[in-house]
């Protein structure tokens, strides 16, 4: 049986959207860009919270379906010489969202993707659509396209939520632990400084820095983790696995 050691790239968008502190949308029919407050992905559309009287809410309102690209970096949740972890770019057409909809939308979003920023709908911000047409997504280790029904089909990682918590809490508390885990990283790289870089339900990846370069290492689990629960087992478990391999 093969082991899955990392998310798919349409995992991967659904993540990052999900954890995005905003993103910028560049809008063909105006040549103009605008900020995007929050990303919600559900099936072949992104949702974006924009400021009202702004270039997106003006150009979702024309007849025209202008045509715009979305940027979204994905940041490392610790102060990393480097944040962004992945850049992702979606394309597509332009819609209005009405009135009347605006906060029965924002509550049904709100029941999978809690965030306070959805408070703002009907008090100068509102919610646009955006008919996605493209997906791509480009880290460290490369770019790869992902179609629409992939995109749709896909869910972000069960532990979104909890990925800031959990790096900071073992770069504060768990030294110990940072340092059993870099033992399975290639010899090479052990004396730079290892920082945790992302954990899903695969496997944690960290970032080396070096004086001269930033290196991303990937642990994989034995087996996919399914609950919160069984994460600190799981890191464990690879700590005290010397045979398991890693991926860069």
């Amino acid at each position: 049986m093969t082991t899955i050691v990392a998310p798919c790239d349409a995992e991967m968008i659904q993540t990052a959207c999900r954890r995005a502190e905003g993103g910028t949308l560049s809008i063909d029919a105006s040549d103009s860009c605008d900020a995007v407050a929050m990303i919600h992905l559900f099936e072949g559309d992104a949702f974006l919270l924009v400021a009202d009287g702004g270039p997106a809410g003006e150009s979702a309102e024309s007849e025209d379906e202008p045509s715009a690209v979305l940027e979204v970096l994905d940041y490392a949740p610790l102060p990393l010489r480097e944040r962004v972890r992945s850049l992702i770019w979606l394309t597509g057409t332009l819609h209005e969202v009405p009135d009347d909809l605006q906060r029965e939308l924002a509550v049904e979003i709100a029941g999978d993707h809690p965030d306070e920023r959805l408070l703002d709908v009907g008090h100068g911000y509102s919610l646009i659509r955006m008919a996605v047409q493209t997906a791509v997504i480009a880290s460290p280790v490369g770019a790869g396209a992902v179609s629409v029904d992939d995109l749709a089909s896909a869910e972000p990682d069960m532990f979104w939520e909890y990925e800031n918590d959990w790096l900071a809490h073992l770069e504060s508390d768990h030294a110990d632990l940072i340092h059993q885990l870099s033992q399975r990283i290639p010899a090479g790289l052990r004396n730079g400084r290892v920082r945790p870089l992302r954990i899903d339900r695969f496997g944690i990846s960290f970032r080396v820095e070096t004086e001269s370069s930033d290196e991303d290492v990937r642990l994989p689990f034995s087996r996919p983790v399914s609950r919160l629960s069984e994460l600190s087992s799981a890191l464990h478990a690879l700590a005290l696995h010397p045979e398991l391999d890693h991926h860069v």
